[in-house]
């Protein structure tokens, strides 16, 4: 029997990593091919797409960021094979990036539009596929100690039920996992900013703490440059109608999701962790890039919390969706996972929440489906810092 809270179901890849999911992945390099990709998703049964708007025409930080996040979208461990998708004419090379996850010993393909023509393209498409379908339904979950686990940690749509119920339960299931040997990345820049110096308390080693100090000063400096002001986009009208008022009281809601434990390491958007524990990643507020990014960094399931409600989903790691808003467990039931209100009405304890979530992780990392893998929410968008030329 699965020993609840310490072991899980999973997929053994062949470069030893463990996935909750086990993916065929139609990865397209650049927007001009999202159709194709399009099409063959639904030609072909049991795949998955990750469409986006980058890949071409793209400089510096911003062609980095795109490059190393399709990579690690596609060594992801819930990823078991890909069919990497290229026009041919991006600057995103389909065959180093093809070259880059075959090193993992995943399989891979290249289907390049322009060497084949549109129609060769799809045919050929359509057979690799099926053949990739084919040899993932031969495979068979296993029992895999929890340590294996990595956890990406999100918030949107925040409210005042956010910071009282929903991250608090969150923080004591990261707190659990790290104490198991696994490891928990929590990120969003701009929800840092004027909590800080909290996070830097748990941090010992001083380039780390020099590394969160830097991301969050390049963020509000990109900020203060633009000549804008940063208030009615975060906090967002959502989060003001919701009891939240400034910056400051959002990001002390926001790092409760990270627990209590040491931060070991600070890392780049779309960038692995080099160590297990608590990770922080420096990515944007926007929901969709932010999941996406810690999905390329590794993550094989995401907490989710909402104070209002929000049905973002993922098409590579499986969604948790987590609200303490007894309005919002009521008429977004459809896309709630775990319901954590009975902490702000009085009826539950936030142990008691706590155990309730560890255990929906676990039943998600061994095959559950969300809500949002059931209503087939699959949103992928990679961080756009600068604009393309």
């Amino acid at each position: 029997m699965l020993a609840v809270g310490y072991e899980f179901l999973g997929f053994e890849n062949v470069d030893g990593s463990v996935g909750t999911r086990n993916k065929v992945l139609i990865l397209p390099t650049v927007i001009c091919v999202n159709d194709l990709v399009s099409k063959l998703g639904s030609l072909v049964s049991n795949v998955s797409t990750a469409l986006h708007t980058c890949g071409c025409t793209q400089l510096g930080y911003d062609f980095e960021i795109t490059y190393r996040t399709l990579l690690g979208t596609a060594l992801n461990p819930n990823v078991f094979s890909v069919l990497v998708v290229s026009l041919g004419c991006e600057k995103v090379s389909p065959h180093k990036l093809g070259d880059e996850i075959a090193r993992s010993g995943k399989p891979v393909e290249v289907v390049v539009v322009q060497e084949l023509g549109y129609r060769e393209a799809v045919e050929r498409g359509v057979n690799i596929l099926r053949r990739f379908v084919d040899d993932v339904s031969k495979l068979r979950r296993k029992s895999f100690d929890i340590s294996n686990l990595v956890v990406g940690l999100e918030c949107g749509g925040s409210d005042s039920t956010s910071s009282i119920a929903a991250n608090p339960a969150v923080g004591c299931v990261t707190d659990r996992l790290v104490d198991l040997g696994g490891t928990a990345i929590f990120a969003e820049t701009p929800e840092v900013i004027g909590a800080e110096h909290l996070l830097i308390k748990r941090i010992k080693d001083e380039d780390l703490k020099e590394k969160l100090i830097k991301y969050v000063k390049w963020f509000e400096d990109e900020v203060l440059k633009s000549g804008l002001d940063i208030r009615g986009t975060n906090p967002t009208p959502g989060n003001i109608a919701g009891g939240l008022t400034t910056i400051e009281e959002k990001s002390l809601g926001a790092i409760i999701k990270s627990g209590s434990r040491t931060i070991v390491d600070v890392v780049d958007y779309a960038e692995r962790p080099g160590r297990r524990g608590v990770v922080f990643m420096n990515t944007p507020g926007y929901d969709v890039e932010s999941v996406t990014g810690l999905v390329a960094g590794g993550a094989q399931l995401i907490i989710f919390t909402t104070g209002r409600g929000t049905p973002t989903g993922s098409p590579i790691s499986p969604v948790i969706k987590v609200t303490g808003n007894p309005e919002t467990c009521r008429k977004m039931r459809d896309v709630v996972d775990v319901c954590v209100g009975g902490v702000v009405e009085g009826y539950e304890t936030l142990d008691e929440v706590c155990g309730r979530l560890f255990e929906k992780v676990v039943e998600v990392a061994s095959g559950a489906l969300t809500t949002s893998e059931i209503l087939r929410h699959n949103e992928y968008s990679i961080w756009r810092v600068k604009t393309s030329f």
